[in-house]
Parts: C-alpha cells; structure tokens; sequence
C-alpha cells in the first residue's frame, strides 16, 4: 500500500511523490503488461529478456566497482 502524506494543501506536490513513489514500485509497468492478455510464449520472452537485462546490469555494476 503506498501512502502519500499532503502538506500545506500542496496536492501537486503530493501528486508528484506518489507518480515517483508509483514508477519505483514497477506500478505503471505492471499495468501495461496487465492491459492485454500475455501469451505463454511472449511471457517466456520477456522473462528472458528482463533476465539478460539484470545479468547485464550486475556485470556492468561489478565491473564498475573494480
């Protein structure tokens, strides 16, 4: 459950923590994959591609630690 606290009657302000808050969780992403139907075959291929995205990720992150 995600919780946006409004301070002073800034509503636009609280807006824009919650669009940020929202994005961060993966919210908006997650939407759109649920709009439509996922075939079995498109999902195994988008979880193989976030897989290679994350090993790729960490590879780049391992290496810029050295």
């Amino acid at each position: 459950m995600i919780r946006v606290d409004v301070f002073n009657n800034d509503v636009e302000q609280a807006l824009r923590r919650l669009k940020k808050l929202m994005n961060r969780e993966g919210l908006f992403r997650e939407l759109r994959q649920r709009r439509y139907r996922e075939k079995p075959f498109e999902q195994r291929a988008r979880e193989m591609r976030e897989c290679i995205r994350r090993s790729k990720k960490a590879d780049n992150k391992r290496n810029y630690d050295q």
